[in-house]
């Protein structure tokens, strides 16, 4: 079933079309990924689903009570409240009802007037349904519901945002690149949740192993058109390939004709007279035609530039230890690190990584240990919150301290001229470097990085908002590189691609190194231990069952056994209470306010009564195996 068909949309914000007449049509359960370089528009063709931008051309067609969410690519800074409540508040009014119900009952239950005309409401619109699936949203994603937004972690945050899209029921959800800044296990999380969610997704990413993972259809915008690729990432790139090969054999057929039309065109006074006036027109069309040609957007084509060889040893470390606040950071961790190794460094947000490269690049004076660095290192870091880039500055000026002219490869080379090899046209490379998107920040970071000479490169997150042609020239370059590097990243692919080592964070302190990358890391790393953070599900939600690995299913008891067999009854029991409980309150709030208030506690306790007794039905359920 078709949920959603876009037919001949077009866009321009001045200049050539953002979208040129596209059409494509999503069905019911596909995951399709939307690719194309920065800028081509695909966060602007998200938006035009949503109604967020209007287009000037072309009709959309939606399924009849088609619903999309949206979980966009930046935290809306206007959230606040709990985390039930943002959840909530993506089921739209009635969302927000619940909310403001819940809020005034753990705050302010006094006021049993608004809380009446809230539950009369909640009961007409069908609430209690939404509240139930608000309820299981937030166990399945594992989030603490009585939490302050405000005071997550980013990659808790965006978790929350997938739950606020979810809350709606969509039929589709769109996600523009729903993996940025994330940490590895926050990624692996919204991967395996996504892969076993049921509607139909589109999203938008740079991720190449969560492509990998989840697409099952590509689109790619290219110079305002859009096509279609089924099938998998590895299918699409050699189709893709043949393409533009294809592409470029036809246009170089069309650029010789012209070549020779205009020869003939140039031809003598007598030939002019006697020339075909069919053939004229045929030349004006070509010229035409040739003129309104968008050509394919050019690849960056940086090099790095390989400073005097350091020496062998760069770096060796024993026992270093370094806490903060009392708490371990580092603690006991020795390596060597000689000239040409390329390590990559792993954990999560917070846990860390920066503290380790600051520590071994003898930055950071350790508490305890000791650290030996090597001999002529010259060093050039990119940071991840590029904090090396003036933003008062143009662009320009934040190449070589503002001199009009870099050294490259022992050659002299004009500071424009060099910007236009990181994709800089000259009148972006003159604009006021605040006003770039995070992929030019990352572009002109690396130009800045690669305008000085180094033996030593350390990388912290450079893959953040990199199109994936430019994420290829970078692992290149690193590979060629001769000298050392150094790169904390939470993109596996390019971990995979590029180091040989990884150096990974594993709790208290204490960092284990393993041989190879990250696919290598899974392999060789220790068992994880097992342990379930999730809230129990409350009264409505359906209970999620977790069986424990094979061989490791203890035994229940004879009594245990008696009580899951009891357990079913008893909620029924329970929810049978709930329900007349619920009727009941409705009554009194405007019969008799205060038995109202006795009986809302009740209501409460009865709650608590259900969810406990949910949490050890599924903690027997597991422990005899499902």
């Amino acid at each position: 079933m078709t949920l959603l068909a876009l037919k001949n949309i077009s866009l321009r914000f001045g200049g050539p079309p953002l979208l040129d007449a596209v059409s494509f049509a999503i069905e019911r359960g596909e995951r399709v990924c939307l690719l194309g370089r920065n800028g081509e528009g695909k966060s602007t063709l998200l938006r035009l689903i949503t109604g967020a931008q209007q287009a000037d051309e072309g009709e959309i067609i939606r399924a009849q009570n088609l619903r999309v969410a949206e979980m966009p690519q930046d935290i809306p800074p206007q959230l606040s409240g709990t985390v039930r409540e943002v959840v909530a508040s993506g089921a739209g009014a009635l969302g927000e009802k619940l909310a403001e119900y819940h809020r005034l009952l753990l705050q302010d239950p006094e006021r049993l007037d608004r809380l009446g005309q809230l539950q009369s409401q909640l009961d007409a619109q069908n609430g209690w349904a939404l509240d139930a699936r608000i309820d299981t949203v937030v166990s399945r994603l594992e989030l603490p519901p009585d939490t302050p937004f405000s005071a997550l972690s980013g990659g808790l945050k965006r978790r929350v945002l997938l739950g606020r899209a979810l809350a709606a029921e969509p039929d589709l959800l769109l996600l523009d690149e729903p993996t940025n800044h994330l940490d590895l296990d926050a990624i692996a999380w919204i991967e395996n949740f996504l892969a076993d969610w049921q509607g139909a997704l589109l999203f938008i990413t740079h991720d190449r192993s969560f492509l990998r993972r989840l697409a099952t259809r590509i689109l790619e915008l290219d110079r305002g058109r859009l096509t279609s690729w089924p099938g998998d990432y590895d299918n699409y790139l050699r189709r893709r390939e043949e393409r533009l090969h294809a592409e470029a054999q036809e246009q170089a057929l069309f650029d010789k004709k012209l070549a020779q039309e205009e020869a003939w065109i140039r031809k003598g006074i007598e030939a002019r007279r006697t020339r075909d006036m069919g053939r004229v027109k045929r030349l004006y069309e070509m010229r035409d035609q040739y003129a309104q040609r968008r050509k394919l957007q050019g690849s960056a084509q940086f090099s790095v530039q390989d400073a005097e060889r350091s020496g062998k040893l760069v770096a060796e470390a024993k026992n270093l230890c370094y806490a903060w606040d009392g708490k371990p950071v580092v603690r006991n961790f020795s390596t060597a690190i000689l000239r040409g190794d390329k390590i990559g460094i792993i954990g999560p947000n917070g846990a860390g990584k920066t503290t380790l490269l600051r520590l071994l690049l003898g930055q950071l004076q350790p508490q305890s240990g000791t650290l030996r660095t090597g001999s002529n290192l010259q060093l050039a870091w990119f940071d991840q919150l590029r904090s090396a880039l003036d933003e008062r500055k143009p662009v320009w000026e934040n190449i070589a301290g503002g001199k009009e002219y870099v050294e490259v490869g022992g050659a002299r080379k004009h500071v424009m001229s060099y910007l236009q090899d990181f994709l800089f046209t000259p009148d972006r490379a003159r604009s006021p470097t605040h006003v770039l998107s995070g992929g030019e920040r990352s572009r002109l970071l690396l130009a800045q990085l690669f305008s000085q000479p180094a033996n030593l490169l350390v990388l912290d997150e450079p893959t953040n908002d990199l199109d994936m042609e430019t994420l290829d020239l970078l692992e290149e370059l690193l590979l060629d590189f001769a000298g050392t590097v150094l790169v904390v990243s939470h993109d596996r692919a390019f971990l995979d691609h590029v180091v040989e080592r990884v150096l990974v964070f594993e709790g208290e302190g204490q960092v284990g190194e393993y041989v190879g990358g990250y696919e290598d890391w899974l392999r060789q790393r220790p068992a994880p231990v097992k342990t379930s953070a999730a809230p129990p599900p409350k009264a409505a939600a359906a209970p999620v069952v977790t069986t424990p690995p094979a061989g490791n299913k203890p035994a229940l008891s004879s009594k245990e056994k008696r009580e899951l067999a009891d357990l079913p009854a008893r909620i029924e029991k329970l929810e049978a209470e709930q329900a007349e409980l619920g009727l009941k309150l409705a009554e009194l709030y405007s019969s008799n306010p205060a038995q109202a208030v006795s009986t809302q506690k009740k209501l409460s306790e009865l709650e608590q009564q259900l969810a406990a007794a949910y949490e050890r039905w599924e903690t027997l359920e597991a422990a005899r195996g499902g």
